[in-house]
């Protein structure tokens, strides 16, 4: 597929794209892309929300490039208040891995299982130290926080 045909693909249905020249420039280099994307397992399925983001990864698999579905496990445990007016409520290891679960299961009726890498950020941020996790948040104000909504 010609390269205006990809990005005709892969940003149409988007209302804004961010660095659509760079995307250009990865794609015409003809390098694998590895497209990530983390979805928090708050709940025992996803919902029709996260369907718009799965399709858009598939569109990246038909077009040849790496799939991550990053569950993340370890921020579902945390709680987050993602822009709501009440805290989302931290889950137990028990919810999360049988959200988890059935995520895993849901997410191949969009995605195909056998170029999707499943992957959970406990791995990573589970080792981090408290130390770490400060030094980590420390990297970034207020500002930018707000700048990323």
């Amino acid at each position: 597929m010609k390269l205006k045909e990809q990005l005709a693909l892969l940003t149409q249905g988007c209302e804004q794209v961010i660095q659509q020249e760079q995307l250009a420039t990865k794609l015409a280099s003809g390098k694998k892309l590895v497209v990530k994307a983390g979805f928090d397992p708050t709940a025992p399925d996803l919902h029709l929300g996260h369907t718009v983001m799965l399709n858009k990864m598939r569109q990246f698999q038909q077009l040849g490039h790496e799939v991550v579905f990053l569950i993340g496990d370890f921020t579902a445990m945390i709680g987050d208040p993602s822009g709501r007016n009440v805290t989302r409520k931290p889950l137990t290891e028990q919810e999360i891995l049988a959200n988890a679960t059935t995520y895993s299961e849901q997410v191949f009726t969009i995605l195909d299982r056998d170029k999707t890498r499943v992957e959970r950020n406990s791995t990573w941020l589970g080792k981090l130290s408290s130390a770490d996790m400060i030094r980590l948040a420390a990297q970034y104000n207020v500002a930018r926080m707000l700048e990323r909504e």
